[in-house]
């Protein structure tokens, strides 16, 4: 899928399909928010549009055949919402989503939207993108008869693009490409999807970058004393693996350290799982397809800022050979843990792979991880819980995220969480106090940072994985959640 740029006329442009904007006009009307579409035009689009009640509220999508005098084969109208008020960015975001979405089965696109900023002309361009998007490789006989998404989407401009616009444009398909590698990559099954996979798609992702990478296997897991890992991974018979991507631009004067939790399945081991959802467990490498995505848009972008992406990754499986509840282990740092729960597993994998970063001082730490499902109780699918141990790094990820258009809500870690971690016969327990279980995980993550160094944990759990229908610019399945986040705080710390 590409986003390109055109001055062509709207009605001129020979595409697929012609999206415009349409708003309330506050008389029970609408009217055309679509520069440049001449007036006789404009008055048989409104009025096809209001003969099939189109209202022009925020999300509206209508679909009718082109008017006579507009060379697209069909029209879309998506509403904007009332202009006179507020505009609500995500909403409007997921307006365009849902226009584009409507367009599956159709392969070329043209966008005449009022853009009039370009953190506009942003926002269109990757709600677009991101809404081009399916995921059809383990399909055989069916896949013929799938729709397929649109190919290309042009952005229809009133005059010549800007060099800043070309550049906008270039990183809304980046990032959009991140975005779909992300949602691939949680959308595999865990059958294609093994530790060692999953380390090899890390390399590929990178491999035509400056981004170097060093993967760890179980004889160098066990030499650099990655006892996590290799607990959580030792029930399964694909072993685990830890990945180090490395992006070091001259220049550089910042250093973001990413790190995501890469469960490629999870069963919950010993202390195994209901069986009612567990499919969707194969999303539980969602923050470590983050880490290689985002690692890949900002190497390719091309900013001054050195990204150490963190990929620990193990598969948490029941046997013979499985770490039992009451097992002690030992993380990279030296810290032993209690096993109380085999299924809180990703927080092992995350010790030492937070253990590791913590060792290059880097400006700040950032990992996203599906880690809880207490993040769901508390906040619902859609919005990620995010803890720090520095309110300013916390407060600095949050507006990142809403730059990117992720939903994300600051929590506290809250000191007294602390004492149910407490272990009879080891320095810590992996689970504390069942209630608050999302902060009492964030307190347990906190135990591996040192207090100046700053540090921000995403529990995406939620958020990474759509198990109800699509909506906006989001699919059913793998979201891409934490990329954009992650890329517009490298953005910020490029920018000094």
């Amino acid at each position: 899928m590409t986003i390109a740029l055109s001055t062509a006329n709207p009605a001129e442009f020979t595409c697929d399909a012609l999206v415009v904007a349409v708003v309330p006009n506050g008389r029970g009307k609408i009217e055309l928010a679509s520069p440049r579409l001449p007036g006789s035009i404009s008055r048989r689009v409104l009025e096809a549009l209001q003969a099939v009640g189109a209202t022009g509220s925020c999300g509206q999508v209508t679909r009718i055949p082109a008017p006579t005098g507009i060379r697209a084969e069909v029209l879309v109208a998506v509403g904007l919402g009332d202009a006179t008020k507020q505009a609500d960015r995500e909403a409007r975001r997921r307006a365009v989503g849902d226009a584009v979405r409507s367009l599956t089965g159709l392969r070329t696109a043209a966008l005449a939207l009022p853009i009039d900023t370009d953190e506009q002309l942003r926002d269109f361009a990757v709600a677009a993108g991101l809404a081009a998007y399916s995921f059809t490789q383990f399909r055989a006989k069916s896949k013929a008869a799938q729709q397929m998404p649109l190919r290309t989407i042009t952005i229809l401009l009133g005059e010549d693009p800007k060099a800043a616009q070309r550049a906008i444009i270039r990183e809304a398909n980046v990032t959009t490409e991140a975005v779909h590698l992300s949602r691939d990559l949680v959308n595999t099954p865990p059958s294609a999807l093994t530790p060692a996979r999953l380390a090899q798609q890390a390399k590929s992702a990178v491999s035509n970058l400056p981004v170097t990478v060093k993967t760890w296997d179980v004889p160098a897991l066990r030499r650099d004393g990655c006892g996590g890992i290799l607990a959580v991974g030792q029930g399964s018979v694909n072993p685990p693996r830890l990945v180090r991507l490395d992006y070091r631009p001259s220049g550089a004067k910042a250093h973001l350290a990413i790190v995501g939790k890469g469960i490629t399945f999870d069963t919950g081991g010993i202390s195994i799982k209901p069986a009612a959802n567990m499919d969707e467990m194969k999303a539980d490498m969602a923050g470590a397809a983050a880490v290689i995505a985002a690692t890949q848009a900002i190497a390719t972008l091309g900013w001054k800022v050195r990204v150490t992406g963190w990929v620990p990754t193990a598969e948490n499986m029941p046997s013979g050979t499985a770490q039992r509840p009451s097992d002690v282990i030992t993380v990279f740092d030296g810290t032993t843990v209690e096993v109380l729960n085999t299924d809180a597993e990703g927080r092992l994998i995350l010790a030492d792979a937070l253990g590791m970063a913590v060792q290059q001082k880097p400006t700040v730490i950032i990992d996203a991880a599906t880690l809880t499902g207490a993040q769901r109780i508390a906040l619902g699918s859609r919005i990620a819980g995010v803890m720090s141990n520095d309110p300013r790094a916390r407060e600095f990820v949050c507006q990142a995220a809403d730059r990117g258009g992720e939903a994300v809500w600051p929590m506290p870690l809250p000191e007294d969480l602390r004492a149910s971690l407490d272990s009879a016969t080891a320095d810590l327990a992996n689970i504390g106090d069942r209630l608050g279980g999302m902060l009492s995980a964030g307190v347990f993550l906190n135990a591996f940072i040192p207090s100046n160094q700053p540090w921000v944990h995403m529990d995406i759990a939620g958020p990474a994985f759509n198990d109800k229908g699509p909506y906006g610019y989001t699919p059913k399945g793998g979201t891409g959640a934490a990329v954009r986040t992650f890329i517009e705080v490298a953005r910020a710390l490029a920018a000094g």
